[in-house]
């Protein structure tokens, strides 16, 4: 086995595969049990198909050879200055390095009584439904979560809930047809924004699973945003159709802008006249590697 397939095979979420750089990369916003696990079985495995390996100051995980390189060395500076002088924009509040944050938006929890008594299993696409169930009913971690993406398996992980499932496709529709085996005779509730873009009731309606849904949070443009000056051959990068809105409500498209996408709904929502690059995986973190990328 190749360190991709082993990689691969460990379904991993709080580190992900560098190809280029060869480093398994661990994800700085947490520091916690399920990071230490996922790194025990990380070194266990790679230690049984005896691939060497050098574990870096912030628990990273390098395939390079260890011995001192200068030319390596001046290149990492190199490319840390290079990176820190790249302008690139996350269109909300996420700290992620490199970028620089706009938040356009703002969630707002939506409260209400939910009965969690009457269902099976939960389905989450957004790790904001996550925080807005978890502010009114705190019994949905007894509940078995699915869900659509790794940023939101790592909140339901830090809350202790049981995590079912994570997609394999990332994308809404794909993600409902994911789940028909599995959700089969089980009365399931999908906990989601005000807007959503994908067909997933009307998948699981079609296909005879018992799902109800429940709006517990809105996207509300954020008022305080103030008009900032974006310079030119700036990666902007697109979480969301309403950042794809509510960004063009406040500035003006510059042809020499690079617009990444989170993935292929989001992608859809551009005008005509913008043609976005997508994402290779819909994390923020695959977004900023992408505007790494483009000179």
């Amino acid at each position: 086995m190749n360190i991709k397939e082993i990689v691969d095979s460990l379904h991993l979420i709080y580190y992900s595969y560098d190809v280029q750089k060869k480093i398994l990369v661990k994800d700085s916003n947490y520091s916690n049990q399920h990071t230490e696990s996922e790194f025990f079985k990380i070194t266990y495995y790679l230690s049984k198909y005896h691939i060497q390996f050098n574990v870096l100051k912030d628990k990273s995980i390098s395939f390079n050879e260890s011995k001192y390189n200068l030319k390596k060395y001046c290149s990492r500076i190199l490319e840390k200055i290079k990176n820190s002088n790249k302008n690139i924009y996350l269109l909300n509040n996420e700290k992620v390095k490199w970028a620089k944050n706009i938040p356009l938006f703002k969630i707002i929890h939506i409260k209400k009584e939910i009965n969690l008594d009457d269902y099976d299993a939960l389905i989450f696409t957004s790790k904001n439904a996550v925080h807005a169930i978890e502010a009114m009913n705190k019994d949905w971690k007894k509940l078995p979560a699915y869900v659509m993406s790794e940023q939101t398996a790592k909140l339901i992980k830090d809350f202790n809930a049981k995590l079912a499932f994570i997609s394999k496709e990332k994308h809404g529709n794909e993600f409902a047809h994911e789940l028909l085996s599995l959700l089969k005779g089980k009365k399931v509730l999908y906990l989601r924004g005000k807007e959503v873009v994908s067909d997933l009731i009307d998948i699981f309606a079609k296909n005879g699973i018992d799902c109800r849904d429940e709006i517990i949070y809105e996207n509300k443009f954020n008022q305080d945003i103030k008009k900032r000056k974006i310079p030119k051959n700036s990666k902007i990068i697109f979480t969301s159709p309403s950042t794809v809105k509510y960004f063009l409500q406040v500035f003006s498209w510059d042809e020499s802008y690079t617009a990444i996408s989170i993935g292929k709904t989001t992608a859809q929502y551009f005008p005509n006249y913008i043609e976005p690059v997508l994402a290779e995986d819909t994390s923020f973190q695959a977004c900023i590697n992408k505007a790494l990328s483009i000179e």
